[in-house]
């Protein structure tokens, strides 16, 4: 096997496209949504969301977690009296995290949330943080970020969730060089990963960790593969502290994770053969798997509405390794050195868009009429109701769609709603 993944000769790809740049209303969840799978994977961090009743009643709500169940997450609610200024903010904040910290005493690391009621009336939660940290260090670390949905996508929740840990990372003692995955995966997912490159003779760190305790080391030998495109911010943080970057496809479908393998393959010096033997059982599994979903879903047309900052690395997916025809990519931000991998994978001509603007995307989502399209959650009933199909975007964050044995789970997720639209017709 050659030591890297061929891009088709046939296919120059997308790389100096010119996107379709709209500003206008937008449909997207606010970044307090990360916490969903935040809080998920990191099992002694607890997520205080410093905002309204809106804030809980939404996190409640997505989580599908009941509160006598003690999640790992909760909000510090702003009311009429701190508003009025008939209470201090800070001091009401003081008083709600100790009370939490003495009833949860297993919360090692502590994030106060912020959103958009406490941007609004100037809430500094990062000096709240620090007061926080003097109180109670070391037996509990106190970070902040800004989960607020005002000029964000929902997914950079998690990015600067990340980016506040890193400035804390240990510094990396090792002169050899180490390989960290960033971005928060399923941990079935995760222990696929690790096994694969282990089987590689690759040693590798997650970040973040499922414990706060065992935060990796970054330092100028650290070389990372994204393992989420939407993590800008925590790119740069983990370069500024000397980590290089690996580019890579993220790792959806065969061929994205093949090449997201080989990434870390190729950094490390990973021989040819020993890539081979690791990964040729698992690829051909999902190639096989993949065949099967191919047979509903080669030829049909397909429009991504921008959401998550997945579109580009599922468009690839769905159109290389299934036969899709793209008709839109909306993205929500385009990063073009992240998606450099990506873009140069795309047919010519595809036509990218970047931002949103509703009205001027629906138009044109109604005149090209295609077989599905994948949006949010407030755009699927009234397509559905013009007679089109739809694949809830966010289903595609909530769902492990990572690695080669989950390659057919994310066709399926585009193949179901297509076989439900035939049978309703049958």
């Amino acid at each position: 096997m050659s030591s890297v993944i061929p891009i088709r000769a046939e296919t120059t790809g997308c790389t100096d496209v010119t996107p379709l740049v709209e500003r206008g209303q937008r449909e997207v969840f606010c970044g307090l949504t990360g916490i969903i799978w935040l809080h998920r994977k990191i099992q002694d961090a607890f997520f205080l969301v410093v905002g309204s009743r809106t804030c809980a009643h939404l996190i409640q709500s997505a989580a599908g977690v009941m509160i006598f169940a003690e999640p790992r997450f909760g909000t510090a609610i702003i009311d009429e009296r701190d508003l009025a200024g008939l209470a201090d903010v800070h001091d009401e904040l003081d008083r709600v995290v100790s009370q939490l910290l003495a009833r949860r005493p297993d919360i090692r690391l502590l994030f106060l949330v912020g959103s958009c009621p406490s941007e609004v009336i100037k809430l500094d939660l990062s000096r709240a943080a620090e007061r926080q940290n003097q109180i109670h260090h070391p037996a509990v670390r106190v970070l902040n970020y800004s989960g607020s949905g005002i000029e964000t996508t929902f997914t950079q929740g998690e990015d600067a969730c990340l980016a506040a840990m890193v400035p804390g990372l240990p510094a990396a003692s090792a002169t050899a060089p180490a390989l960290m995955v960033v971005g928060t995966l399923a941990d079935v997912v995760e222990d696929q990963l690790r096994s694969l490159l282990e089987r590689m003779g690759l040693q590798v760190n997650f970040f973040p960790p499922r414990n706060s305790q065992a935060m990796p080391a970054v330092g100028p030998n650290t070389r990372f593969l994204l393992a989420q495109p939407f993590l800008a911010d925590t790119a740069r943080a983990l370069q500024s502290r000397g980590a290089q970057h690996l580019p890579a496809p993220f790792p959806l479908g065969v061929e994205g994770t093949t090449a997201w393998l080989q990434a870390a393959a190729s950094a490390f010096g990973v021989a040819p053969e020993v890539f081979e033997n690791a990964t040729a059982a698992p690829r051909q599994r999902a190639e096989k798997a993949l065949a099967v979903q191919r047979q509903v879903l080669q030829g049909q047309r397909i429009f991504f509405f921008p959401d998550s900052q997945l579109e580009i690395p599922l468009a690839r997916f769905v159109h290389r390794e299934l036969g899709m025809d793209l008709v839109e990519v909306g993205t929500p931000y385009l990063h073009r050195q992240h998606m450099a991998p990506e873009l140069a994978w795309l047919p010519q001509g595809t036509r990218i868009s970047e931002g949103q603007d509703v009205d001027r995307q629906l138009e044109r989502c109604l005149a090209d009429a295609p077989d599905l399209v994948v949006c949010g959650l407030g755009l699927a009933n009234p397509l559905e109701a013009e007679g089109i199909t739809t694949k809830w975007a966010i289903e595609l964050v909530f769902t492990p769609i990572q690695g080669y044995e989950q390659a057919a789970d994310l066709a399926g997720l585009f193949s179901r709603p297509l076989k439900r639209r035939m049978k309703l017709a049958a």
